[in-house]
C-alpha cells in the first residue's frame, strides 16, 4: 500500500510538473496578445505632411527603413559605406534592426536555425544591430509618416543603441553579413524572448512618440498599427 501511495504521490507531481510547463507558453502568448492590443501614445495622430519612414516584415522580425538622409541627418556618416562590401549606389535607404547575436550572426537563412540558436533566442544573450543600405523601401509592408521632431526623436533612439568604440565610432563586428550591402554592429542591452527584435523596434518608436503596442514580441503584433505600404505614394511624402 505504502509504495502504491508512493506512485500516486509521484505521479501527481509529475502531471503538475507537465502542466506548469504547459502553461509557460500559454501565458506567453497570452502576455503577448495583450502586449500588442495595448497602445502606447494613444493620443498621437499622423500628419498629413512629414518625413515618411517603413516597417519591413519577413513574417518574423521587422526592420526600421529610414531615408539615409532626412530632417538635416545623415546616416552614411554614423555608419559609412566603407563598412560594407559594396553598397548600391542608387541606395536612398537604410534598414536597422536589433537581435540576439548569435541567432543574427548563425542565422543567414531559416534554414541554419539549431537547437543553439533557438536556445539563445529564448535564453538571451547580447544584442546586435543589422544594418543594411537599400536602394527603396519597396520591399517593406508598413509606412509611417513622422513629424521632424518624431523623426529625429527616432533617428536618435537607433543612434544610441549604437555602441560606440574607441574612436567614438559604432563598432563594426567582424562578420561578412548577409550581402555586399549589409553589416552587424555592436548594440546596446540584452535580447532574449522578451527583449525581442520586434519589441526593440516598438520602442524605437514609442520614444519617438508614435503610437505603439506595449510590448509586441511577435511582429504581427506591431505591424498591424500602420498603413500599409503603398507604392503609390512618393517615398518621402
Amino acid at each position: 500500500m505504502a509504495r502504491r501511495r508512493r506512485k500516486g504521490q509521484a505521479g501527481k507531481w509529475v502531471g503538475r510538473l507537465l502542466m506548469a510547463l504547459l502553461a509557460i507558453p500559454a501565458l506567453y502568448l497570452t502576455a503577448a496578445l495583450a502586449g500588442s492590443l495595448l497602445p502606447v501614445n494613444r493620443s498621437w495622430s499622423e500628419p498629413s505632411q512629414g518625413t515618411t519612414i517603413y516597417l519591413a516584415d519577413n513574417g518574423v522580425h521587422v526592420d526600421i527603413v529610414m531615408p539615409i538622409r532626412a530632417q538635416g541627418l545623415d546616416w552614411a556618416r554614423v555608419v559609412p559605406t566603407s563598412d560594407f562590401a559594396a553598397v548600391d549606389p542608387n541606395a536612398g535607404w537604410i534598414a536597422f534592426g536589433a537581435g540576439e547575436k548569435r541567432v543574427y550572426l548563425d542565422t543567414p537563412t531559416w534554414w541554419d536555425i539549431t537547437p543553439r540558436t533557438i536556445s539563445a533566442a529564448l535564453a538571451g544573450g547580447q544584442r546586435v544591430m543589422h544594418v543594411e543600405y537599400v536602394p527603396s523601401p519597396a520591399y517593406t509592408v508598413r509606412q509611417i509618416r513622422l513629424r521632424p521632431e518624431e523623426y529625429r526623436r527616432l533617428w536618435a533612439g537607433i543612434r544610441a543603441d549604437l555602441v560606440l568604440d574607441q574612436r567614438g565610432r559604432p563598432e563594426r563586428l567582424d562578420h561578412p553579413g548577409y550581402g555586399p550591402s549589409d553589416a552587424f554592429y555592436r548594440a546596446s542591452g540584452k535580447a532574449s524572448a522578451f527583449r525581442t527584435c520586434n519589441s526593440w523596434a516598438a520602442g524605437r518608436l514609442r520614444l519617438a512618440g508614435v503610437r505603439s503596442s506595449l510590448w509586441p514580441p511577435f511582429a504581427q503584433g506591431l505591424v498591424w498599427r500602420y498603413r500599409r505600404y503603398s507604392p503609390l505614394k512618393p517615398f518621402g511624402g
